[in-house]
């Protein structure tokens, strides 16, 4: 994962994708191995520059909440004022005003995708997005998997976490992969899977 890239794993099942964000991003400690950022083995430093979005039971937002309310939580969380007015100048940069008063877990996966994204690089000092199992909101993957890239190619370090299902209907798309990347995950326990690869094991595939 590095700045300018997005990077898809692929992690089955309901909790692995959760807990490989939660490492990847800092906020839980490998039991063996380790998470480095610049080369370093930092885990505060992960914290503050790589938010972990939309991961389940961790970080995602209710889907009752609408997305107004959500829009302006997130600018707190920037350090901006959330009031009405600065959340419809938010809502309109990122096309989606006319969704304001729709609930999250109702709003089209691209769009929620895009939305949490956005709003967490505006965090203060975060570089990178650790993007938890958006395929679990159904639609055609290769939806997010565009927004990521077009994140990364702005500038951002961007982690994909999702099934075999996504990473599947992305390769076979005309489109492909993009500008970004795809590594597998191996040696979990019992399976071929997870772990992150080292650069001199990953197989990656590029467009």
């Amino acid at each position: 994962m590095h700045s300018g890239t997005a990077v898809f794993v692929e992690a089955e099942t309901a909790q692995r994708p959760t807990v490989l964000g939660l490492i990847v991003s800092g906020r839980m400690k490998p039991d063996s191995g380790e998470v480095a950022i610049d080369d370093a083995p930092d885990a505060r430093a992960l914290r503050r520059r790589v938010a972990l979005v939309d991961a389940p039971d961790v970080s995602e937002p209710h889907g009752d909440v609408l997305l107004a309310d959500v829009v302006a939580e997130e600018l707190m969380f920037a350090g901006r004022f959330g009031g009405p007015v600065a959340v419809r100048q938010e809502l309109e940069r990122l096309g989606l005003r006319e969704f304001a008063r729709m609930p999250i877990g109702d709003l089209a996966p691209e769009a929620r995708v895009r939305a949490l994204c956005e709003l967490a690089l505006q965090r203060p000092g975060v570089e990178g997005l650790v993007l938890v199992s958006p395929d679990r909101h159904g639609g055609a993957p290769e939806g997010w998997w565009r927004i990521a890239c077009e994140l990364a190619d702005d500038g951002a370090a961007v982690l994909v976490i999702a099934g075999q299902a996504a990473r599947a209907a992305i390769a076979a798309h005309p489109e492909g992969w993009g500008t970004g990347e795809v590594m597998p995950l191996r040696d979990w326990p019992g399976e071929q899977s997870p772990g992150v690869a080292g650069a001199n094991d990953a197989e990656e595939e590029r467009a």
